[in-house]
């Protein structure tokens, strides 16, 4: 599977802390062998808009969208608890 940033999600990353974005590269490998992946805790967030939810860490969530071969990731957001 190929891996697709986004705008958005780009600019996330660059304000993320640094333990921030070194955990969302580690699961960014999980995600692209296996969406399954325990760590990942992925699911469906919209089912209208087809959107997915994955674990960055215990207080981060990354979003994507699924194209084919291509997971696209919108966004990076502090999860709220």
């Amino acid at each position: 599977m190929q891996i697709v940033l986004s705008d958005r999600a780009i600019e996330s990353l660059s304000c993320a802390p640094p333990n921030v974005r070194r955990a969302f590269e580690k699961q960014l490998r999980f995600l692209a062998n296996n969406i399954q992946h325990p760590s990942l805790r992925a699911k469906k967030y919209s089912e209208s808009q087809d959107i997915w939810q994955a674990r960055v860490n215990r207080s981060w969530r990354f979003y994507f969208t699924i194209a084919g071969e291509t997971y696209r990731i919108e966004d990076v957001v502090a999860h709220l608890k």
